[in-house]
């Protein structure tokens, strides 16, 4: 794919070189351009070779009976030849349609003819592939980015919000569709399962984008803003079942008594998140130009739509070949029950709880007595919720269990868990709130400066967050097969560090986020004061959007760190009947940061207002953002330092093996 982009603009600089020299009209005289600029194409083919020609004659051997090995090789093979009868067919298909439309793209004289176009059709066909090789996530991460990343724009151009009303519903909606999930978990694992809750929350997911789509393009202005956030949220809702379900489905078609599938699992949230990654930055690409540069709405909100059919019709594919999980009832239920029950038995006496018989597994409930082959271990944690198992003279004496009132040793330890996780959660809600700027203020001053390639090419600035997903796409392998080797010959840990130590690194940089922002921000006022633009708002400042690189790339390393690794806590340490929930727990990290954050600019708004010297202000000029910045900086290097405090007192869950009885 990379080389059919590569081999595009090469061509497209032919074409213009000879437009240039006056030879459109002469194919037989030689451009004046160099041959080496056709080598990049050549190196990145031979590149390609050496990983897709090898993996298939490995894979085709490999995986064929050993009494059709020579035939495997012939399969492999047989993948070329039936490719090169398919490319005489685009070659006619091409022809026909381009010849049709007067502009024939594939003629005789090069120069008059278009194989950079045949070239582009041939990438995003290649590109067409990769997305049904990666699969769903990436392609509804497309479809939520494409929405998502550049809607401060269409606040503040179209529907004429302020920076900081626009900034602050950015942040609510983003609220709202990562806490739906919680909603979307519970019914995962009450009622519906992963794959029917998977399926509806996308077919909602779908009716809400192309609402959308309508709502910017037929709806009459005036009536646009209620029709449009309504539209907008159902997308939250159809996110909310789809998001907590995805990735636990994934995990889920390993087997956990497998060592080699337990290795597998143990990279898949790396490899899931750099998927998700990679569609986000495929959407940021190629749906934020066509808003910022070409205009349509209709058009870039319905780039989404077809990247989420696709992913629905791709989930649908496989489904004779998953896993599935029945709903285990609701967990919500059960964590009720150990609270309720140490409340009652909190005057239990010394001597009885000392002396009385501990509940097991199998005595709660439907009093079949078959414990599974896996169960948590006792913790010597949070004592005082010991006293719900034990067995007292009421409990004796009564001719039924009352769930609500004795709890399992394994129900025990489930609450228990949910306990150990919230000062986790609550530590980590200020890397949410330094994370909700990417969408509004990072972009706000991205609109302020120069963002031209060369004399005509603009980069919309919310496409510089395609750098985000650069970095995680490059940084994440490096992680994975550099970075854990090394750490895991240093500590003993198969996953190198530990995951606390994983989100703590990331908190870390999303401090130093904060400061690299705080400082360029800083020198883009210097630049618009020397330059009389103060009072100028829409003059664009004299400085380049290079600049702003610096604080996505840092944050991007922040991401691979914290998001990867809250991902991989809060599946890990929930209890296995919540698993959904756990993903759903996570993503309200990021839903409560983003509402928060709403309230950080409230107050922030309010206090420098009656100062006197507006932080926030539209005019980004006069605005003092570069203090904000810093604010946010202290504030998450405070709670930096409460997560280490947690982290060193978090007690990850032990597994033991029980024989059934």
């Amino acid at each position: 794919m990379v080389t059919m982009i590569v081999a595009a603009l090469v061509e497209a600089r032919r074409l213009n070189i000879a437009r240039e020299h006056g030879l459109l009209d002469q194919p037989k005289t030689t451009v004046p351009m160099s041959v080496w600029w056709l080598v990049p194409q050549y190196v990145i083919s031979g590149v390609s070779d050496v990983f897709t020609i090898v993996g298939l004659q490995e894979l085709f051997y490999d995986q064929m009976p050993e009494e059709m090995r020579s035939i495997g090789a012939a399969a492999y093979l047989s993948v070329l030849g039936v490719g090169s009868f398919l490319s005489s067919a685009v070659i006619s298909i091409v022809q026909v349609i381009s010849t049709r439309c007067g502009d024939a793209w594939l003629g005789d004289n090069l120069n008059r003819a278009h194989l950079d176009y045949y070239y582009w059709v041939l990438a995003g066909l290649n590109a067409l592939g990769l997305c049904v090789y990666v699969g769903i996530e990436v392609a509804e991460r497309f479809a939520f980015y494409g929405m998502s990343e550049n809607l401060i724009t269409y606040l503040t151009n179209v529907l004429h919000q302020s920076t900081a009303t626009a900034a602050k519903n950015v942040n609510i909606w983003t609220g709202v569709s990562t806490l739906l999930p919680l909603l979307g978990g519970f019914v995962v694992d009450t009622y519906l399962g992963q794959f029917k809750t998977i399926l509806f929350g996308s077919l909602v997911y779908v009716v809400g984008i192309s609402m959308l789509v309508i709502s910017v393009s037929v709806i009459p202005l005036r009536y646009r803003y209620v029709t449009f956030f309504f539209n907008l949220y159902i997308v939250a809702v159809g996110e909310g079942g789809h998001k907590p379900c995805v990735q636990t489905f994934g995990t889920n078609q390993f087997d956990k008594d497998n060592s080699e599938d337990e290795k597998a699992k143990s990279s898949l949230f790396n490899w899931c998140y750099f998927g998700i990654c990679g569609g986000a930055a495929a959407a940021i690409f190629i749906v934020i130009y066509i808003q910022d540069n070409v205009g349509y709405w209709a058009v870039a909100f319905g780039i989404p739509v077809v990247a989420m059919v696709l992913a629905l019709v791709l989930f649908l594919l496989g489904r004779r070949l998953y896993r599935r999980q029945v709903p285990s009832g609701n967990p919500l239920t059960r964590v009720a029950q150990v609270f309720a029950a140490a409340c009652r038995k909190r005057c239990l006496t010394v001597s009885l709880y000392g002396h009385g018989e501990c509940c097991e597994e199998g005595r709660v409930g439907d009093g079949k007595g078959v414990p599974r082959g896996r169960t948590l271990t006792h913790s010597n944690l949070f004592t005082f919720l010991d006293k719900e198992t034990f067995i007292d003279d009421l409990d004796a004496s009564s001719t039924s269990i009352n769930n609500w009132r004795l709890c399992s040793v394994k129900q025990l330890e489930e609450g228990k868990l949910l306990i150990r996780l919230i000062p986790v959660w609550l530590s980590c809600l200020m890397y949410a709130i330094v994370f909700a700027q990417i969408d509004t203020f990072f972009t706000k001053q991205g609109n302020t400066v120069v963002t031209t390639i060369g004399s005509h090419f603009r980069i919309p600035p919310a496409l510089l967050q395609v750098f985000i997903g650069i970095v995680i796409v490059i940084f994440v392998p490096i992680y994975n097969r550099i970075l854990v080797p090394v750490a895991r010959n240093i500590t003993g840990l198969p996953s190198g560090i530990t995951t606390l130590q994983r989100i703590g690194i990331g908190i870390f940089f999303s401090t130093v986020t904060m400061i690299v922002a705080a400082l360029v921000e800083a020198r883009r006022l210097s630049v618009a004061r020397e330059h009389g633009l103060l009072d100028q708002p829409k003059t664009i400042v004299p400085m380049s959007g290079l600049w702003l690189l610096p604080q996505y790339i840092v944050i991007g390393v922040s991401d691979v760190f914290t998001i990867v690794g809250l991902q991989e806590l809060f599946y890990d340490q929930m209890p296995e009947e919540m698993r959904s929930m756990g993903a759903a727990v996570y993503l309200s990290v990021i839903g409560v940061g983003s509402l928060l954050s709403s309230a950080v600019i409230s107050i922030v708004q309010l206090i420098s207002t009656s100062c006197g010297d507006e932080w926030l202000g539209d005019n980004l000029n006069r605005a003092h953002l570069d203090y904000y910045y810093w604010v946010l900086a202290g504030l998450n290097t405070l709670a930096l330092c409460v997560y280490v405090g947690v982290a060193k007192c978090f007690v990850y869950k032990k597994i033991e093996d029980v024989s059934s009885t």
